[in-house]
């Protein structure tokens, strides 16, 4: 089954997290009128090379100009020919950027199929999903409704005080119009004591509005302070935690909404405070409230408004490279890198145009020995109304570059005592604006970033990404690994599920997981407040062996990526089994029986091992050498296990390997995967590259 068709019968939550991938960078409709296609080409691969993608983005528009000729819905070719026009505009100069675009969309969607599929969430997810309940985003909605409403209702308050006030101003006038002789006399008193009961109830009007605004901005200080702001911190959490791997990010969207609206009321109450100000230019006297009180609500609602905006500041797309879009926060020396900022507040008016500058390692840790770097590229650029974040100002920088500095004041920079892949940096923007006469000074940063100089680094620097994201909600604490915090095997073992979910469309169940507990941690991995340290994870040797656990686990995934990917998420291999499990799992099978597990001493090897029956009749297992990526670049795996053979003396050799663990015949298995390729040469006929394994 297609993944698009997969993804059409899941339950309408995960259809909702399916939905927040596509705009107009990726418009459903070529998802869905071009699925096959699309599924069809290698989209990963494309997004690091760019003649590669060059030709992907040809294809893609010439496939959608002949569904345009085959579509007899005049609406829908209509539709598909403005798509077409867009990624013409959008692509044509940046084709690795539409392969990660559409790469990332797959293999999110491959992680909302896994994510389905497995009922039992992991302690990261489950906080996650507890932090935006429904009740509670139904709380804020309601509570913003009731604000907006009481500030609407002292916009009526505020007009009615000033009609009062003409009303008296009027009166007093006319009064003071007459003549002073006339003014003492017995018909003037009753008009004088009405002035008076007006002023008075002026004067209470006053009082009682003043008294309703600061109540309304006590009850905007406690939605932002209660309310508002640990939303947007959950939703940064919710935005680590996906940068490793977890649950699809959502939520912007409300946040932007709530902001927003928040602000609205703010900046319609400063107006409400503007237009009391007038007021008393007309009419004043002794103990005026608004002369007393104005002042310092008029400083609480700026105050407010710039805590707000200050807040709505936020990095929407952290850092990453559009050649390694599954990998954020880790910038390659000399490789653009992009990134997005993004103003959650629709802001009514700005004096002069937003622009946003970025700084590359601000407020680095004093004392800290470390490496330097500049950003070679144009560090500033302008914000914009941009019509996919609903009017929101946004600013994407696309073509960012660093450089080391290989010299400070004529001094040779060293490296300080951390790793290169442990060294954390942080990238920051910051803006200046003025807007309805207060100046607002913004400012907000990158996760922590690692900087590598070689690929080769790639591997080590992800590990730091992961560990401190799993770990710390901390937005910039660059010390981290100075004294790493221990992760516990419950959460650990979901990052690294995700690992698998998203990079290979498949994670990993129960029993893969106790496996890689125990490899990591001996058979105390047994439950999941079972604590791992960062050195034993990523920096010390497995028992034994001469790399870390780390350094074997990417080594599969790539292996997967690369070599192994359909019959993986076909669910045909095992994988993670230690030796002792699969002599439980095959001593009682009969002959011919095999299974598919990742060798534990091969970097990067996978291996079968088969139930052979002995010369006395018992069960004997036999494995045969791990399968490298050297090896299977020249031969397909499925191919291997069609046509392996074993050679034994006096023997006719066979294929040992028959049903697939538990008792699935291997051809129902693996025919889908079998690549038969017959020549096209006349007259050769083809040739087949047979394995075969000689058997002592």
């Amino acid at each position: 089954m297609s993944q698009w068709k997969q993804i059409q019968q899941l339950e309408f939550k995960y259809l909702e997290q399916v939905d927040y991938l596509y705009d107009d960078n990726f418009p459903m409709g070529i998802r869905q009128v071009l699925s096959d296609w699309i599924e069809s080409q290698d989209w990963d691969m494309a997004a690091n090379h760019e003649s590669m993608a060059t030709v992907l983005l040809s294809n893609l528009l010439s496939q959608l100009d002949r569904q345009c000729s085959q579509e007899q819905n005049f609406l829908q070719r209509h539709n598909l020919k403005n798509i077409n026009k867009q990624l013409q505009i959008k692509y044509k100069a940046y084709p690795l950027l539409m392969a990660a675009v559409i790469s990332t969309s797959l293999r999110e969607e491959r992680h909302i199929i896994a994510t389905a599929s497995i009922q039992d969430q992991g302690p990261l997810e489950k906080c996650l999903q507890n932090s935006v309940a429904f009740e509670r985003q139904k709380n804020m909605d309601n509570r913003v409704a009731v604000i907006r409403s009481n500030v609407q209702l002292l916009d009526q308050a505020v007009k009615c005080l000033e009609d009062m006030q003409d009303d008296f101003d009027f009166r007093f006038k006319t009064i003071q119009s007459r003549d002073p002789a006339d003014r003492n006399t017995e018909l003037m008193k009753p008009e004088v004591t009405r002035l008076q009961e007006i002023l008075n109830n002026l004067d209470f009007k006053r009082k009682e509005n003043l008294s309703k605004m600061s109540d309304v901005i006590k009850e905007i200080d406690d939605l932002i302070a209660s309310q508002l702001n640990p939303e947007l911190m959950e939703w940064k959490r919710r935005q680590q935690i996906n940068c490793i791997g977890g649950p699809l990010l959502t939520g912007l969207d409300q946040l932007q909404n709530w902001f927003t609206l928040t602000a609205q009321c703010l900046f319609q109450m400063k107006r409400q405070l503007d237009k009391l100000g007038e007021l008393i230019l007309k009419v004043t006297y002794a103990s005026d409230p608004i002369s007393l009180q104005r002042p310092q609500l008029e400083e609480q609602v700026k105050y407010l408004i710039g805590h707000l905006i200050k807040s709505s500041f936020v990095v929407e797309k952290q850092p990453l490279m559009p050649t390694h879009p599954q990998k954020p926060l880790i910038i390659k020396t000399g490789v653009q890198f992009t990134t997005k900022v993004r103003l959650l507040v629709k802001l009514p008016e700005v004096d002069y145009q937003l622009k946003v500058k970025t700084i590359f390692d601000k407020d680095l840790p004093p004392g800290r020995v470390h490496r330097q770097f500049f950003i070679l590229t144009s560090t500033t650029k302008v914000m914009d109304v941009e019509e996919s974040s609903n009017g929101c100002l946004s600013v994407e920088f696309r073509h960012l570059q660093l450089k080391e500095k290989k010299y400070v004041n004529g001094t040779k920079v060293n490296e300080g005592p951390l790793s290169v892949t442990e060294e954390l940096h942080s990238l920051s923007f910051e803006a200046q604006f003025n807007i309805q006469g207060i100046n607002i000074d913004l400012e907000t940063c990158s996760f922590p970033l690692v900087v590598i100089s070689n690929v080769s680094q790639l591997p080590g620097g992800w590990a730091s990404i992961m560990w401190y994201n799993m770990l710390t909600d901390e937005p910039r604490n660059l010390d981290f690994f100075a004294s790493p915090l221990r992760a516990s095997w419950g959460q650990l073992s979901e990052v690294l599920s995700w690992q698998f979910s998203t990079f290979t469309g498949r994670g990993l169940n129960r029993e893969q997981l106790c496996m890689l507990g125990e490899k990591l941690m001996g058979q105390q991995a047994s439950h999941n407040e079972c604590q791992v340290s960062w050195s034993t994870f990523c920096k010390e040797n497995i028992p034994g062996k001469p790399f870390s656990f780390w350094t074997w686990l990417d080594f599969i995934l790539e292996l997967i990526k690369k070599h192994l990917l359909p019959i993986w998420n076909d669910n045909c291999i095992m994988g993670f089994v230690s030796k002792e499990t699969e002599r439980a799992c095959l001593k009682d099978k009969e002959p011919g029986t095999f299974l598919l597990r990742f060798s534990e001493s091969h970097l990067g090897g996978i291996t079968f091992t088969w139930v052979k029956q002995s010369d006395s009749g018992e069960a004997k297992l036999v494995s045969v050498e791990p399968y490298t990526k050297s090896r299977l670049s020249a031969l397909p795996f499925a191919n291997i296990i069609r046509d392996y053979k074993v050679v034994a003396d006096g023997e006719v050799p066979e294929n040992p390997l028959k049903f697939l663990y538990p008792d699935i015949p291997k051809d129902q298995s693996f025919r889908r995967h079998y690549n038969s390729q017959q020549s096209k040469v006349f007259p050769y006929i083809s040739s087949t590259w047979i394995p075969i394994s000689t058997l002592q």
